[in-house]
């Protein structure tokens, strides 16, 4: 299996590849028309990336590319539905990287609370302002809200509550019981949490149904004074509402994310966001420790091995959740040569869409059964076509009931 790894990983990655059989080819520079360029000369099975772009001209540049790995959390910088299209798994690396993030969450918060950015700044130039610097409020006791309770906001709310913080929090999916595992005073509205929180963390994934989810109206719902954090995604916050509430509301935020970011890893880059002297940023590194890119570099050689020895992807995201098949064809047959391709002609003459398909052999290996689920009823003369071989020993159909 040949795999290209065109962003950087550490070598580690490149050696355990071609340790369990892959060939590997490193580009850590390939993106845009360089990226589709190299996919046609190479055309790899699997396509590992970090953070380059993989789109559609990137997916029907490679013959046989057939697996696209995340090496990282979020699927935001790859098109799905062009990979779906063509039938290329798409897999990612989720909670690998959730330590990381946790620290600089935390560690904003507490520079936030005791102004340690200003103070080292205040040093450096000479300056000792003592009366200035005493004058935290303290982080004991106070109410941590977190906005997308996953992987990543459990571990901020497991060091928040060894800081003895009360910790609520809401997600689409965050269930009584789950809330109780993670530490986390589960709350149904948003909103109400913003209202609650002396900090409000946000940790959700970026998609059309979270932009700008964090919005003015959540803004002005914080306590006046307070903090906000991001260290997920610049695109789920309204960040003109988070620049007013910095001015007028004296809101403090802690920001790893911004929007229109640099798309190299140096240069210069301005935002009010990012010079603004109520915020303490980061250049996007939330992931970028070496704990997380070694265990994410680990979760993305699992993923292409398994792939490798089986033909499935682990931590899948493009598969569709439920298929639309109304029928399962059961069908009862020799285990011989011919057999099942003969099943399929009958059912693409009768214009019958295969939606999933399994075959199981029984001990012996004289006998299977294939469970072929379908988009439309199979009429009397599918039942009689298969019914006349010889080779089929028993044919039924059984309705399907899609989940509501």
């Amino acid at each position: 299996m040949r795999v290209l790894l065109a962003d950087k990983l550490p070598d580690a990655a490149r050696l355990r590849l071609a340790a369990s059989g892959c060939e590997v080819i490193v580009d850590a520079a390939l993106n845009g028309e360089a990226l589709a360029a190299a996919l046609t000369e190479h055309d790899p099975d699997v396509l590992v990336v970090r953070s380059t772009k993989v789109q559609a001209q990137h997916m029907a540049a490679g013959r046989n590319l057939s697996l696209v790995v995340r090496a990282g959390a979020g699927v935001n910088t790859i098109d799905l539905e062009a990979a779906g299209g063509r039938g290329i798994y798409v897999a990612n690396c989720p909670g690998k990287n959730a330590d990381a993030v946790a620290e600089l969450a935390i560690g904003m918060m507490v520079a936030l609370d005791r102004q340690l950015v200003e103070g080292a700044t205040d040093l450096r130039n000479g300056k000792w302002d003592k009366g200035r610097y005493s004058k935290a409020t303290g982080i004991k006791g106070r109410t941590l809200g977190i906005i997308g309770c996953g992987t990543i906001g459990a571990e901020v709310a497991r060091r928040a509550n060894a800081f003895g913080m009360k910790v609520i929090g809401w997600s689409r999916s965050l269930t009584l019981d789950r809330a109780a595992l993670i530490g986390v005073e589960y709350v149904s509205d948003p909103l109400e949490v913003a209202s609650r929180a002396d900090v409000l963390s946000v940790h959700l994934a970026a998609s059309p149904e979270t932009a700008g989810f964090v919005s003015e109206a959540m803004f002005n719902a914080m306590p006046l004074g307070s903090i906000f954090l991001n260290t997920s995604r610049s695109e789920v916050v309204d960040n003109d509402a988070l620049l007013s509430a910095l001015n007028t509301r004296g809101l403090k935020a802690g920001l790893d994310v911004f929007p229109d970011e640099p798309a190299g890893k140096e240069g210069t880059f301005k935002h009010a966001l990012a010079q603004h002297p109520s915020v303490v940023g980061s250049h996007h590194i939330g992931a970028s420790t070496q704990q997380a890119q070694d265990a994410v570099a680990d979760e993305a050689c699992r993923i292409v091995e398994v792939f490798a020895a089986t033909g499935r992807a682990p931590n899948c995201v493009n598969m569709a959740i439920e298929s639309t098949a109304d029928h399962v064809l059961v069908v009862r047959h020799a285990d011989k040569v011919g057999v099942l391709a003969s099943v399929l002609e009958v059912l693409r003459e009768a214009n019958l869409n295969i939606q999933e398909m399994e075959n199981q052999v029984f001990a012996g290996g004289k006998a299977a059964v294939a469970r072929i689920s379908v988009l439309g009823k199979p009429s009397v003369q599918v039942f009689d076509r298969l019914h006349a071989s010889e080779m089929i020993f028993a044919v039924s159909a059984v309705p399907v009931r899609h989940r509501r």
